[in-house]
């Protein structure tokens, strides 16, 4: 298993690499680059590296980060589908991140990818993948979103023809905010507690969905990104930051289980935007962008 478990750390270090220097050109600033270390005594042990980008020409707030965590015990959110592990000492590592563009025709975009290995009190070790990523517009446009999910698509298909309407489904599922009957953007791909391939398969899908990101997402980036906005768009941006924040705070399982497990804060919580508002009961005038993006895109449908 520790063999399997570097490789999987390599290609994870990698991965975060490969996108924050790719966003750094498009941005043209740096990623601050900030390498952690749990201290020993802590209930959590691990290391990681935190990039970010604050206040570029592009990304108001681009976040993406590495974690290699060890714990003596896997925390309730983990082991709500697997209670047969409660209890266990666990390892888990994995990139996160989430893009938070400047011009509101710019979706915000979330990516994930990790690998969780548990050892039970009786029995071999046991290993299991999640990852996907998702997409949320402030202003809907259909290309973008058929170009990020059959990007998506493209890259489950060699694993299974049922991989992406599963996980389509899955993301649909999950990125949905109970507490106000609402998806949280178009959605995209999601999988969790997947082991079904086998280590190495399950591993080349995930390697896959990682590999797929810059492909699905700076297209759209380079299509919206001079569009010009106003006050009107900004103040629309801000409002539905609102709800990302929320769907983070309250449902997020990744959030849930940083926290739960004695996680670095400030790294769990690099998802956070730099700047967002509520309104009370706010309500968008009929036929407007805006109520075009509750009507037609923050809805359940299928996109390729």
């Amino acid at each position: 298993m520790a063999n399997s478990t570097e490789r999987v750390r390599e290609y994870l270090i990698g991965l975060q690499d490969r996108i924050t220097s790719t966003i750094a050109v498009i941005d043209g600033a740096a990623f601050l680059v900030d390498h952690w270390k749990k201290p020993a005594g802590e209930r959590l042990q691990g290391e990681g590296i935190t990039q970010i980008l604050e206040g570029g020409a592009v990304f108001e707030r681009a976040g993406c980060g590495f974690s290699h965590v060890r714990g003596p015990a896997l925390p309730p959110s983990a082991t709500q589908h697997r209670p047969e592990l409660a209890g266990a000492p666990f390892e888990a590592m994995g990139v996160s991140l989430v893009f938070h563009p400047r011009n509101p025709f710019v979706p915000t975009v979330h990516m994930n990818v990790r690998m969780i290995a548990a050892t039970p009190a009786q029995g071999e070790p046991v290993c299991w993948f999640g990852g996907g990523m998702d997409l949320t517009p402030y202003y809907g446009f259909e290309e973008d979103a058929v170009h990020f999910h059959r990007t998506c698509k493209t890259a489950l298909d060699p694993f299974g023809v049922d991989k992406y309407p599963r996980f389509k489904r899955w993301c649909d599922e999950y990125f949905y905010l109970k507490h106000r009957d609402e998806q949280r953007g178009i959605g995209g791909v999601f999988f969790d507690d997947f082991s079904e391939l086998g280590f190495d398969g399950s591993f080349a899908m995930m390697r896959s969905t990682g590999d797929a990101f810059l492909d699905a997402y700076l297209p759209i980036v380079e299509r919206r990104k001079s569009m010009r906005y106003g006050e009107h768009q900004r103040d629309f941006q801000l409002y539905r930051r609102g709800r990302y924040v929320e769907f983070n705070l309250v449902w997020d399982r990744g959030t849930h289980f940083g926290l739960q497990s004695g996680g670095r804060s400030e790294s769990i919580l690099l998802s956070m935007p730099p700047m967002v508002g509520w309104s009370y009961q706010r309500a968008e005038a009929p036929g407007t962008p805006e109520a075009r993006l509750y009507s037609d895109f923050l809805v359940r449908k299928d996109w390729v």
